[in-house]
């Protein structure tokens, strides 16, 4: 019997032009619940544009984003956060200065809820629900192996750890879903075997991810879906072995990238 599910995140026809040029052409895609889902393609493929359509950075020209059964069309990022999508960057977008601890209570934001006048008075209310959270996020810094590190600068730490502080930042809040932006960009086999392992392990706890990557290895080995864009368009969908055998992909992505590896 089919499964009946309705998919968490829906895309049909998603169009965007930038100067005429068509950044995503009608792309349409679903991504299921409980699954990590990656969005692959060269440069220029038309990924990041369509991360920042999901996530209310960028208005499509065309089209529908269904998120959870909901219309995104017209919703502001903060409110899109709300919905609960959280996400990761490319470029790490820390406080250097300010602890590892400090950094994931960020993730922690929209529960915090304080008006000014419990912020002065420090009322019962707030040191209850301040306490919450720090507990919520030194959980999340111990989930990503961090926990021993949570009142160190954040910017002193290496690369690879101020990834995974960037990562338990996104989950800390138990988004609905999380769009991991090129988690493993930069750095070595050790550490992307240390975020491959938290992917999984995130996946085992049921969240629901979009993966944005060119580390085809990752890929293949956490993803339950691989969606395929070349030049705007969506070329490939399915199982990733299904697509590691595609010719279209071979030719527009994997092949392109053992020629110039």
């Amino acid at each position: 019997m089919a499964n009946s599910t309705p998919p968490l995140i829906q895309v049909s026809n998603l169009t965007k032009h930038f100067g005429g040029l068509p950044a995503l052409d009608r792309v349409s895609l679903t991504a299921a619940r409980g699954q990590v889902t990656a969005l692959i393609g060269p440069n220029g493929a038309g990924k990041t544009t369509l991360i920042n359509c999901l996530t209310g950075v960028l208005s499509p020209d065309r089209g529908e984003i269904l998120f959870d059964g909901r219309d995104l069309s017209g919703l502001p990022p903060h409110e899109i956060t709300r919905l609960g999508i959280a996400r990761t960057f490319q470029n790490l977008r820390l406080f250097p200065r300010l602890s590892v601890l400090d950094n994931v209570l960020t993730g922690l934001t929209i529960q915090a809820g304080s008006s000014m006048l419990e912020a002065l008075l420090r009322t019962p209310g707030l040191r209850h629900r301040e306490r919450r959270l720090r507990l919520t996020a030194l959980e999340a810094l111990d989930t990503f192996g961090l926990v021993d590190k949570a009142d160190l600068p954040a910017g002193t730490l290496p690369y690879g750890d101020k990834k995974r502080v960037e990562m338990a930042r996104a989950f800390v809040s138990n988004p609905v879903l999380t769009l991991l932006d090129e988690p493993v960009a930069g750095l070595n086999s050790e550490e992307t075997g240390q975020i491959a392992a938290l992917i999984r392990q995130m996946r085992l706890y049921g969240k629901s991810m979009i993966l944005v990557e060119h580390d085809m290895d990752l890929v293949m080995s956490v993803s339950d879906h691989v969606v395929v864009l070349d030049g705007g368009k969506r070329i490939a969908a399915g199982p990733p072995e299904e697509v590691r055998r595609n010719p279209l992909v071979l030719e527009a992505y994997l092949g392109r990238m053992s020629v110039t590896a």
